[in-house]
Order: structure tokens, then C-alpha cells, then sequence
């Protein structure tokens, strides 16, 4: 008699153990997964938050520029008595909820006007300030002065349709006044490397054939053909000296033949930077009016860029001018 082979169950521990195995990792990977997308929307919510808050703080700045603006106005417009402000390119601080104001003003004539300059004095400026040569500075003079004129008659160095289209321009001169100081980057011969010299030192508000010397630019006055780096740098420095003794403004020969005095537009430049650091910089020409109802007309209006203003700066050389006449 033959003994049976008893049956062996086989165990299922080992596929209930891998299960649970598969099932841990699941839930690790799932718990991982969560993670980043918590931490994704995390991230997502708080730089909202900066973003907003951000916006919010420039929002304020602007606000407070713009109001800083409206007061140099009204400080220029009240009697010149001795605390009255001046357009003379002087900063002027003070705090105001927190935030540290800078506001400065200059007279427009301060700078070279596109429209009615003096030839001499734009080929000064483009020689001295734009660092051209004789020849290139003649060239760049009379094609300015064709882009602005009414007829189509080129003059000797200028540049009139026929030669825009000569350079493959779709454009040819306006053969009115310039609108804006950008307006002068599209004259034929104008590189960007030379507006970025000498934009700055444009306008086409002042109306003036010439530049008052007590509130101008080094380089400005530089543009004065009789002027030189060593007379303008020693007329600065007696002219600032002059203002912090209170007494007036020395006369700068080399501008006897190119000098005007102050005319009643107004550039104004207003900074504010806010406790954490966000600033806004308003920049704007305006013109007083004989209107009760509308005193003041805003030629420009536009943002400006930071700059660091020293406490003893006038009449420096501002941004090129961009924003279109209002």
C-alpha cells in the first residue's frame, strides 16, 4: 500500500506583499505629485501677489509724481519772491507719505530748437556734442533744414525725396516742422549713434533761435562756436556758485551772439521712490496760459528714465525727447 503525496497549498503572501508594494510606491508618487502641483500654485499666488502688490506701489509712485509736478508749477507760478523756485534746472526735495520726492525745472530755452535754430548753432552741436567732422556736420544741418522747410528745393548738402529714396526709405521729409525731437532720428545721415549724442539737447518748443546760457547744458553751451570744453566747465562752475550765494547769474560771453533769455515753457522733471523701492519718474513740458479755466497746456507728457540728480546739478542733458506734441 502506496502512501499519498499530500498537496501543498501554495502560499499567497508574497503577491498580497507585492501589491501592497505597488500600492505604497502609488501613493508616494501621487503624494509627490501633489507636492509639486501645491507648490506650483504656491509659487503661481505669491508672484501674483508681488506682481499686484508691485503694481499697486507704481500706481502710488505715479500718483505722487504727478502731483509733484502740479506743485513745481505752482511753485513757479507764485511771485518771485526769495523762497519762490526757479526754472533753473536746481533739484528740489522733500518727502511726502513716505515717499522721497525729487522735482526739477528748466526753462525750455535750455536747449536747441529743431525748428528755429540758428544754423551755426546746430552745426555746433553736432560737431562738439554729436562729434562729427566739418563736412558730416554741414551734411546733417542741411538735410535738418529741408526736412523742415516747406519747399522741395535741396539745398547744396541737403537731402530731399529723390535722396530718400536714393537710400531705399519709404519716407521722404515731412517739409514741415519737426513734431518731436524723435522726429529728427529719420533725417537722412541722422545714425542712431548720433542722436543718442545730441537728442538730448533738443526741443522743439522754445521757439527760439537761440539758448539761454544761464540755464544750459554743458553741452549746449558747447555748441556756441566761439565756446570751448575749459570756458563752459569754468562759466558752470562760477554760475552755480553764483546761485548758492544768491546772487545773479554771470553773463557767458561766447553766447552774445546766440543768447535768449527765459521764455515761460516749463520742462519738468518729478521722481518718486516709495519706502520699498519702487519709483516712478514723470517728465513733462507745459506752457502757462492767459485762461483761467485751463492755466497751464501740456506740450509732453511721458514717462522718464532714473537718474542719480547730484544736489548741485542744473540744466542737464535729459532723455531725447519721443513723446508726441499734446
Amino acid at each position: 500500500m502506496t502512501m499519498a503525496t499530500p498537496i501543498r497549498c501554495r502560499s499567497t503572501l508574497p503577491r498580497r506583499d507585492a501589491q501592497r508594494g505597488i500600492a505604497l510606491v502609488m501613493a508616494l508618487w501621487l503624494t509627490v505629485l501633489l507636492t509639486v502641483i501645491a507648490s506650483g500654485f504656491a509659487f503661481s499666488m505669491r508672484s501674483e501677489a508681488v506682481a499686484a502688490r508691485n503694481a499697486i506701489s507704481l500706481a502710488q509712485a505715479r500718483t505722487i509724481a504727478d502731483g509733484a509736478v502740479e506743485r513745481t508749477l505752482y511753485e513757479l507760478s507764485r511771485p518771485k519772491m526769495l523762497d519762490a523756485w526757479a526754472p533753473d534746472g536746481q533739484p528740489h526735495r522733500w518727502t511726502e507719505d513716505g515717499a522721497a520726492i525729487t522735482a526739477t525745472a528748466v526753462d525750455e530755452t535750455a536747449k536747441v530748437d529743431l525748428n528755429v535754430a540758428n544754423e551755426a548753432l546746430l552745426k555746433g552741436l553736432f560737431m562738439q556734442v554729436g562729434l562729427l567732422d566739418d563736412a558730416a556736420a554741414a551734411r546733417i544741418v542741411d538735410a535738418t533744414l529741408d526736412w523742415r522747410d516747406a519747399d522741395d528745393l535741396k539745398r547744396p548738402n541737403g537731402a530731399e525725396e529723390s535722396d530718400y529714396r536714393a537710400a531705399n526709405l519709404k519716407y521722404g521729409p515731412a517739409n514741415a516742422p519737426f513734431e518731436t525731437v524723435g522726429e529728427f532720428s529719420r533725417v537722412l545721415g541722422v545714425t542712431p549713434d548720433l542722436y543718442a549724442r545730441v537728442g538730448g539737447s533738443l526741443t522743439v518748443f522754445s521757439r527760439q533761435p537761440g539758448i539761454n546760457p544761464q540755464t544750459a547744458s554743458r553741452d549746449v553751451l558747447l555748441a556756441l562756436p566761439a565756446a570751448t570744453a575749459d570756458t563752459v566747465d569754468a562759466y558752470l562752475q562760477a554760475r552755480q556758485d553764483a546761485r548758492v550765494a544768491g546772487l545773479p547769474v554771470p553773463f557767458f560771453p561766447p553766447a552774445q551772439a546766440f543768447g535768449v533769455g527765459a521764455v515761460a515753457v516749463w520742462r519738468v522733471r518729478a521722481e518718486a521712490t516709495l519706502p520699498d523701492g519702487v519709483t516712478f519718474v514723470r517728465e513733462a513740458v507745459l506752457r502757462p496760459v492767459a485762461d483761467a479755466r485751463r492755466p497751464l497746456i501740456a506740450l509732453a507728457w511721458q514717462d522718464g528714465n532714473r537718474t542719480t540728480i547730484p544736489p548741485t546739478m542744473a540744466g542737464a542733458t535729459a532723455t531725447p525727447d519721443t513723446t508726441n506734441a499734446r
